[in-house]
């Protein structure tokens, strides 16, 4: 569901992510070549000015000081109702979770696609097949972000999902030929040694806190545990933007088109996995939606689901009202309120390791676009070689 950003990719899933993940190349769209870019909403350009009327709505709609909150409301409701639904003692039905996250997406899809705000194409079972593949990998991605995230704080989760970026853009040397800029590479140093910083706080918090030796040692396995599953879904990440990037450039494929394949796709394997590994009795499912939080839990849930129309729209909007420049730096200052978010509304230590992780990650992040954006400002600059 889609991810925050320099512009190469959407994250199908928005959690910490995320739903908040740097893109590569600074072009608006999916597949990396520029040809694609996400079909803006329906009030975007001349007709759609029009269309959203005169007055305070017109006004808002083109102010890009709004544009700019809801682009990062967007992302830090997302990663907080992620992290609240999946931090509860006894959660285990995280296939259920994330399959009625993709169903509710796809229902908010197809009702935009009938009030016009978006167009799909038919649905074309040859390129289904050619999207299952990209669909596993989604399934693998979310479903190792949603489990780092049930054992991570949000900004320990938020600092090392930038290590994303860094496999990605060493995926794309590998397959692409590209190449990693000295400014580039300094970013990534940062990106390491802020994750590395934010796991040495983490321990020495656990280690530090004044609890009995047993618990210590359970909070160390739940930090283990998290860090397993963190990174490997930086490497599952990685595996579905890259995959995803060629199937749209190969297919030719519009961000919302494959977002509603892979979405769509997606959904029978997460109820299968559901079925085949968690538990459906009516005792798992009460200690999983304990009755004085239930009704918030399937908000939530719901919430969770429609926030990817909700992100893909803050996002087009910013990127539509705003420069580029702009864009691409909210996109790496808005790690710094996602971080913030976790240590606001749960329970994460708040030490000096934990604050200068979030501030070399959020250095890492402003360095990054910048060097995203010098870039492109000297691929403009370029002459053509040929005719």
């Amino acid at each position: 569901m889609p991810s925050k950003r320099d512009d190469d990719y959407v994250v199908d899933l928005a959690d910490g992510d995320e739903h908040e993940l740097e893109e590569l190349n600074g072009n608006g769209n999916g597949n990396g070549n520029g040809s694609h870019k996400p079909r803006s909403p329906r009030g975007s350009g001349p007709q759609g000015q029009q269309q959203t009327g005169s007055g305070a709505l017109a006004t808002l709609v083109n102010n890009p000081t709004a544009s700019i909150l809801g682009y990062c409301l967007a992302s830090i409701s997302m990663t907080v109702v992620n992290k609240f639904v999946v931090s509860g003692s006894d959660w285990n039905l995280m296939f259920l979770y994330l399959a009625i996250q993709s169903i509710v997406c796809i229902i908010a899809i197809l009702i935009c696609q009938q009030l016009g705000f978006l167009s799909l194409e038919q649905f074309n079972v040859d390129n289904a097949k050619q999207w299952s593949p990209i669909a596993v990998l989604l399934v693998a991605q979310i479903y190792t972000g949603g489990k780092a995230l049930q054992f991570l704080s949000v900004p320990v989760f938020t600092i090392f999902k930038n290590l994303t970026i860094i496999v990605i853009a060493y995926g794309e040397v590998l397959l692409s030929g590209g190449r990693v800029t000295p400014l580039v590479l300094l970013s990534f140093g940062l990106m390491v040694f802020s994750s590395v910083v934010a796991a040495w706080a983490d321990i020495q918090a656990t280690l530090g806190a004044d609890s009995h030796p047993t618990e210590t040692s359970d909070a160390l396995k739940t930090l283990n545990a998290g860090y397993a599953w963190m990174f490997a879904n930086v490497f599952c990440a990685a595996a579905y933007v890259l995959g995803k990037g060629r199937v749209m450039k190969k297919l030719q494929t519009r961000d919302w088109d494959a977002t509603y394949y892979s979405n769509l796709l997606s959904i029978p394997v997460l109820v299968l996995g559901s079925l085949l590994v968690e538990d459906w009795s009516a005792d798992n499912f009460s200690r999983n939606f304990p009755e004085e939080t239930r009704r918030s839990l399937i908000t939530g849930m719901i919430y969770s689901g429609a926030g990817a129309i909700f992100i893909s729209y803050a996002s087009t909007w910013c990127q539509r009202v705003t420069s580029s420049t702009t864009y691409s730096m909210v996109g790496a200052l808005n790690k710094l309120p996602i971080a913030i978010s976790g240590l606001v509304f749960f329970d994460a230590p708040i030490t000096f390791g934990s604050v200068l992780a979030i501030f070399f990650g959020f250095i890492s992040g402003i360095v990054y676009a910048w060097a995203k954006i010098r870039e492109k400002q000297k691929a403009m600059m370029t002459l053509p070689t040929r005719r």
